[in-house]
């Protein structure tokens, strides 16, 4: 048998193309050679055909989601918000039956990075206590869930900062129903954009 008496089992459809087998005399030798990669390209091309539009590849939501949270945490570091390597440092957020608790610490102790933290937890404190919320809204990009309420009812809600041994707390109490729901969903959100440990309370538990 040589190269003129190759003989191809070969069907029109895709099928049969997958299913078909050729033979070949390649140096003194008979070799058998599935054609698959044929019937693939043929059948990728139908499909396309049909549709009238070729296949794309679908962008992950979790590769929008951690660009999204590396923005959040580069703006974080930022002087205009907190100033702090959030990378470093540990953010905790807890839902409490009077209100939450913001606590921000680093990992390792380092003065100035504690001293940094320190001062941004004041700053928050009297800012919120003014109804002013403008740090968390740059730091996220957006209104922050929960301020507007807050800002409304600030005259209700306290704001405490208290040292910690690597940074800080602030404090936040109310006993105002509407100011707690509000606060509740600040500290929710929080917890969740920041990646942060937290616990909730009344019904609030992420």
């Amino acid at each position: 048998m040589d190269v003129a008496d190759e003989r191809f089992l070969v069907s029109l459809s895709p099928r049969g193309i997958m299913r078909s087998l050729s033979y070949f005399r390649v140096g003194g030798r008979l070799m058998l050679v599935s054609i698959l990669s044929i019937a693939a390209t043929i059948s990728a091309s139908a499909q396309e055909a049909r549709s009238g539009a070729p296949t794309v590849t679908k962008r992950s939501a979790s590769s929008t989601t951690d660009s999204s949270f590396t923005a959040s945490q580069k703006r974080g570091a930022d002087a205009r918000a907190m100033g702090v390597d959030q990378y470093v440092s540990q953010h905790r957020f807890d839902a409490l039956p009077d209100g939450g608790r913001i606590e921000l610490q680093r990992a390792v102790y380092d003065a100035a990075e504690v001293t940094t933290i320190r001062r941004h937890l004041r700053e928050i404190a009297t800012a919120f206590a003014a109804g002013d919320f403008t740090t968390p809204g740059f730091v996220h990009a957006r209104q922050v869930p929960g301020t507007t309420v807050m800002a409304a009812k600030r005259g209700s809600i306290t704001y405490v900062m208290k040292e910690l041994p690597r940074g800080g707390e602030v404090r936040i109490t109310t006993h105002d129903q509407t100011a707690l729901a509000a606060v509740h969903e600040f500290i929710a959100f929080q917890r969740h954009d920041h990646r942060a440990g937290g616990t909730g309370t009344l019904g609030h538990t992420h």
